[in-house]
């Protein structure tokens, strides 16, 4: 199969060709995905749901239900995870044969970090939108206020204009 660095564009294209005389000549969008699909080799779905951590087999180290205080439990396992690093360089120098059990105690703490931290992104992404939202609106409010102070600016400077052109004897009117 020969393939090309700069390959051309499929034929879809040419859909769209009298787009600009008669914008409804295009085809309609796809309509949304329903069900299972497979991309890349995987199976999705539409609702992605965070696999719990029973359901990829690995222990859970920290309190189970809807009530769980992430910051709590994040600082929780980041001290556990510190100690445990801690413990393994002891345990390098001193045991160096017994270094697998600390490693799996630290792979299973990193897990669960990683767990806690991947069912926060649901809010951190709510939260990033919001934040996107009132930066476009506080964009546009301060665009409409330039464009009002600019618009004071011309009509005083057309009102200085017409009044030197008075002042020389032409008459004009503003409206």
């Amino acid at each position: 199969m020969a393939t090309s660095t700069y390959p051309p564009p499929p034929p879809y294209y040419r859909l769209y060709k009298d787009y600009l005389q008669d914008p409804k000549s295009a085809p309609e969008p796809p309509p949304p995905i329903e069900g299972p699909f497979i991309c890349y080799g995987a199976n999705h779905t539409i609702d992605e749901i965070l696999p719990s951590l029973e359901e990829q087999g690995v222990r859970q180290l920290y309190p189970k239900g809807p009530n769980i205080d992430f910051k709590k439990e994040l600082r929780s396992l980041n001290r556990e995870l510190q100690l445990h690093i801690l413990e393994l360089a002891d345990i390098l120098v001193e045991r160096p044969s017994q270094y697998a059990r600390r490693v799996e105690e630290i792979s299973l703490i990193f897990k669960n970090l990683h767990h806690l931290l991947n069912s926060l992104r649901p809010h951190q992404a709510r939260a990033t939108l919001i934040h996107i939202l009132e930066l476009q609106i506080q964009r546009r409010k301060q665009a409409v206020e330039d464009i009002k102070r600019r618009r004071e600016e011309a009509r005083r400077l057309l009102k200085e204009s017409i009044g030197t052109l008075e002042d020389n004897g032409t008459s004009f009117a503003l409206k």
